[in-house]
């Protein structure tokens, strides 16, 4: 498959679509965690559409195992768990089975205050607990607002990259997103060679469907899968507009009230860690012009550092620490 034809960014057109593939939005949310609708009123939004759907709550399945019982759908068990760093991850599962005992093993003995609340889990720890079950592990929004997304200053280049390399893909196309960030996390997905996916991330029925992923297999979860795995796959959506994503974050509200506190520190702690960035990468820029000896010296005298006796090629670290 060609891999410029893999992502396309245009609205889907669902019914020609489904006409001759399998068609699934892969990340939808339900009233379990911050979405607006039940578990039945999104079953029926689904047979309208003739779409397959993955209902990934956050760090609950609820949701998921309700609309397993529709067996006249295509569903796709699913969770998005928020790890302890605030980074989201998805995961996919074979047998319904699976998510449960993922669940109970691994997400809800880890639990915060909330169900938006971050796990006390690490990224790696969550993705080699994943690793245990027959499972698909996604990073959403991988460049999104803050922290929720794999790239962020809060992982050095070398840490992304081995998050990278530990799981299976990236979606490329997440409608709730703005557009420059799915184009950069789409170009990532091209650069990595690993599996893309598209989902709306729809916490209101009416976004369902703005972004989807699509196969050429049978309509079963299974064939699905592997040809999400074997990279088989392509992802049509469209950044839904700004009324939407309004009304979206209205029906996050109700949750995310609760779970102010724990967003709050977090926030904190990544607008630190981007005022540390930022002050590195300005000290990097007076060393590139203050690269000999005595313009040094004179940078320190006049930051009114001659009191003490300094190594200057060690003292760089101390101004940076004094700076953040």
């Amino acid at each position: 498959m060609n891999p410029f034809h893999r992502i396309q960014f245009e609205s889907p057109h669902l019914e020609d679509l489904i006409r001759n593939h399998t068609v699934v939005d892969l990340h939808f949310h339900s009233h379990y965690s911050d979405g607006a609708d039940s578990v039945a009123e999104i079953a029926a939004r689904m047979r309208e559409l003739g779409i397959g759907l993955a209902i990934t709550d956050h760090n609950d399945i609820t949701g998921a195992v309700e609309l397993d019982r529709f067996k006249d759908l295509l569903t796709i068990p699913g969770i998005e768990v928020t790890c302890r760093e605030g980074t989201h991850v998805l995961v996919y599962f074979y047998r319904i089975k699976d998510l449960k005992s993922f669940y109970v093993k691994t997400v809800n003995p880890h639990m915060g205050p909330s169900v938006m609340s971050a796990l006390d889990l690490d990224v790696t720890s969550l993705l080699e607990r994943a690793r245990a079950y027959n499972s698909i592990i996604i990073f959403p929004h991988p460049y999104s607002a803050g922290f929720t997304g794999i790239c962020n200053p809060g992982f050095t280049d070398a840490q992304s990259r081995r998050l990278l390399n530990l799981a299976d893909g990236v979606e490329a196309i997440n409608a709730e997103n703005i557009k420059r960030w799915n184009m950069k996390s789409a170009l990532l997905g091209f650069n990595l060679g690993k599996a893309v996916t598209g989902g709306s991330d729809g916490h209101s029925i009416r976004q369902m469907g703005a972004a989807v992923t699509y196969a050429d297999c049978n309509p079963t979860r299974k064939a699905f899968l592997d040809a999400l795995r074997k990279n088989n796959v392509r992802v049509v959506g469209k950044e839904t507009n700004l009324f939407t994503k309004v009304c979206s974050n209205s029906a996050k509200l109700k949750v995310g009230l609760h779970n102010c506190p724990d967003l709050l520190q977090k926030n904190i702690r990544y607008g630190k860690t981007v005022a540390h960035l930022q002050a590195m990468r300005a000290t990097e820029k007076i060393w590139a012009k203050a690269d000999d000896r005595h313009l040094r010296k004179a940078f320190y005298v006049a930051a009114g550092l001659t009191f003490m006796k300094v190594n200057y090629n060690v003292l760089p670290l101390m101004v940076f620490g004094l700076m953040t």
